[in-house]
């Protein structure tokens, strides 16, 4: 609902949204969060754990040698360093995940993708991959598809400022 006066941006105030961009927010939050927690609950169900451990097992199953420093990690899982050490604490009880020191920095440390990880990457991603054709790709066209990729991308790039100092989950 946009109740603002229209002088309001003239005025230095807030841009409010117009009609049609609140509408497409709102379907934006509403198909997001459904989205994330139709995968969490699949996963759960499937694999025992929440959509955020299986997407750590899959970087670190993307990486070289199947590890990462942790703080590559939380970065490119765009989470705190705080909840990246829990999950990986439950990943380690699990035997899907280890930790090592890294010798070049005594203050670093890698997470490290078990046999075990693997294999129940492997077990786990067919059910997983269909989960999200069948909410998001089969649902939409090849254009769609490439507009959404294009958007979205266009989106985590404006959220992702390269300047020392910015506000982003890996480094809190």
């Amino acid at each position: 609902m946009n109740t603002a006066p229209a002088s309001s941006a003239a005025a230095g105030g807030p841009r409010w949204l117009t009609d049609e961009e609140q509408r497409v927010w709102r379907a934006y939050v509403d198909a997001t969060t459904l989205l994330e927690d139709h995968l969490d609950r699949q996963l759960q169900r499937d694999a025992g754990m929440p959509h955020v451990y299986y997407g750590l097992l899959v970087k670190l199953a993307e990486a070289p040698r199947r590890r990462l420093r942790m703080t590559e990690l939380a970065k490119d899982a765009k989470i705190t360093r705080s909840r990246l050490s829990h999950a990986v604490a439950r990943l380690e009880k699990n035997g899907w995940v280890r930790r090592e020191d890294c010798p070049s920095d005594k203050r670093g440390q890698f997470a490290v993708l078990t046999d075990e990880g693997m294999e129940v990457l492997r077990r786990h991603a067919p059910g997983h991959v269909n989960a999200v054709r069948q909410a998001v790709f089969d649902r939409l066209t090849p254009e769609q598809q490439k507009s959404l990729g294009e958007i979205m991308g266009i989106v985590a790039e404006g959220l992702q400022p390269s300047e020392a100092g910015a506000d982003l989950p890996w480094l809190r």
